[in-house]
This record gives structure tokens, sequence and C-alpha cells, in this order.
């Protein structure tokens, strides 16, 4: 199993380091030759959400991960990854727009507004939380699952092989969310095995 990490900015190293402690083998995508080596999942990290959607076309990342998103590569995305990956944008353009959720972008303001807590994620106990200029999702479709609400807002959610947070469990001891994706990616690679 290979998990690739999109690095193009953002906390990629630390979401590396959560999978060197889960014992799950990586690799850094930093431009279109590094979508040659098989990868069983995809991690997109926070970041500046216009930033990244502009280096993704320029080089040339952009339709091929669209295209094994679509075809049900698992991904999971942070906070700007969750923004890329909404099909809607509250003041924005979508990126791969690939997930049925609305987003409102920097929704608890500016890097003043960044805060700590902690909540339920899915059916698990409460986890740490790390909020840094944090969208939220305003709504969802039909076919996803909401698997977190903090202060009445969504903040993180599935649909199908795709999980989102709005907040950044890279930044947190933490190993409850990562350990759900990585859930899926076995999933995923024992499904397309048979």
């Amino acid at each position: 199993m290979a998990v690739g990490i999109l690095a193009l900015q953002g906390a990629f190293a630390e979401h590396a380091a959560v999978l060197d402690k889960l014992g799950v083998s990586h690799f850094e995508i930093r431009q279109k030759r590094d979508l040659d080596q098989p990868m069983n999942g995809l991690i997109i990290p926070g970041g500046e959400s216009t930033v990244m959607n502009k280096l993704l076309r320029e080089l040339d990342l952009y339709d091929t991960l669209r295209e094994q998103i679509q075809n049900g590569l698992p991904v999971f995305g942070t906070c700007a990854g969750l923004i890329l990956l909404a099909k809607q944008i509250d003041g924005g353009i979508p990126c791969f727009s690939v997930m049925d959720i609305r987003v409102k972008r920097n929704a608890y303001g500016r890097q003043l507004g960044s805060f700590f807590t902690d909540d339920r994620f899915g059916g698990s106990e409460r986890i740490p939380m790390t909020f840094i200029r944090a969208p939220y999702i305003e709504s969802v479709g039909n076919n996803v699952e909401v698997l977190s609400i903090v202060d009445s807002n969504i903040v993180a959610a599935q649909q199908d092989n795709m999980l989102v947070t709005a907040f950044h469990p890279e930044l947190d001891m933490d190993l409850t969310v990562h350990q759900h994706f990585i859930r899926m990616v076995e999933q995923f690679r024992l499904k397309n095995a048979g």
C-alpha cells in the first residue's frame, strides 16, 4: 500500500509523519512524473486553496488526479483539501468539484480566528481538533455522511471514497482520522485486488 501526499504547499510533512507512525508507505506528489508510481490513496493537505488550484493546473496534475478520484481512488482532504474537493464554494470557484458539499472558505476568520477544541469524529470518542483559518461545510448532498459537527457547523464528512475535515488532524497526536482513512484505502485496495 502506498499513499500519495500532494506536496505543493501546506502541512504535507505532518501528514507524512502520521503515516510513518501508522507504518503506511507514502510518497510526495510535486510533479507529473510522481503520478507514475502506484498509489492506493491520496492526501490533499491544508494550504491556500486558490494557490493550490493554480499549481495543480500549471504542473499538469489536475486532470490525472481528478480522473483517479472519480474512478474511486480514496482521497482525504484537510482544510484547503476540503475546499478543493467541494462541488460548491461560497464566494469561490470549485477545483476538483467531486464531493457533494457546499463550503464556506475562511469561515472562522483570518489567522486570529484559529482555535483548538475537541469533539466527536464519527462514532469515536472525542478527539482533538485544530482549526487554522478553517472553512466549514454549509450543506451536504444526500450521499454525504456527516462525521463531525462543532458549534452547529459541519467540520468532517465522507462521501464514498472521499473524506474531508475542516480541522488539521495531522497537527495533533491523535491518529483516529488517519486510521479511518487508511481503512478506506484498504477496502478500496481489497475490492480492486479481487
